[in-house]
């Protein structure tokens, strides 16, 4: 039999004490991978800003109407259907005992749900894909413009880009922000209806601490 290394009991305890300290640390992935992810997407839609084409924001009041629909549909089965809250995620209470890295983290958080999702996936999904399922060509497709397939291309795409929990409110979702591009005409609705959605999403999240909506 092998002798038992001395130190095993207090590796043990150090590893056990690494472990609960890392969230608070900031060392667990979660805590610097979206902050990251917000700075270096920030970065390419800065670079790249002038190549976009966003138009002027068009009928704002539906826009604002729908980004309030959009968001009740993701919180319904927890508020409304009393669905098991959704807990398991990034909290960033565990990062009050060091205030400066709490607010840090937490605004980089909120840049990354408001700012960055929104620019970078209605540039994708309602700027580019929606157009480029309507011809290769997608520049030539004036924005807003119809097609069953690129319709429920987009649609079907942007759900199963979300987590499986998702799906329904992500396949609505995307269907929403899609009729946003075919009324209005402008990608700066699109992005500003999906920004809308974020910032109560946002605040919801933080009110409720329902931390697997991050």
């Amino acid at each position: 039999m092998r002798p038992r290394c001395s130190c095993s009991s207090s590796c043990s305890a150090s590893g056990a004490r690494w472990k609960l300290l890392a969230p608070a640390s900031g060392a667990a992935p979660e805590f610097w991978i979206f902050p990251l992810q917000a700075l270096l997407c920030a970065g390419l839609l800065i670079s790249c800003w002038r190549d976009y084409t966003f138009g002027p924001v068009r009928r704002g009041g539906f826009t604002v109407l729908l980004a309030l629909a959009v968001f009740l549909l993701w919180i319904a089965p927890q508020q409304f259907l009393h669905f098991s809250p959704r807990l398991i995620g990034f909290n960033p209470d565990t990062l009050t005992g060091s205030p400066g890295f709490y607010w840090a983290t937490l605004v980089l958080r909120f840049v990354r749900l408001v700012v960055v999702v929104p620019l970078v996936e209605e540039i994708f999904w309602r700027g580019f894909l929606l157009r480029y399922l309507i011809a290769e060509s997608f520049e030539t497709v004036p924005f807003g413009t119809f097609s069953w397939l690129s319709f429920s291309g987009v649609t079907l795409a942007f759900c199963f880009s979300h987590s499986r929990p998702d799906w329904p409110s992500a396949l609505l979702s995307g269907a929403l922000y899609n009729l946003v591009a075919y009324r209005t005409k402008s990608l700066s609705s699109c992005v500003l209806a999906h920004s809308l959605t974020n910032i109560a999403l946002g605040v919801w999240i933080v009110t409720t601490k329902q931390w697997g909506f991050w």
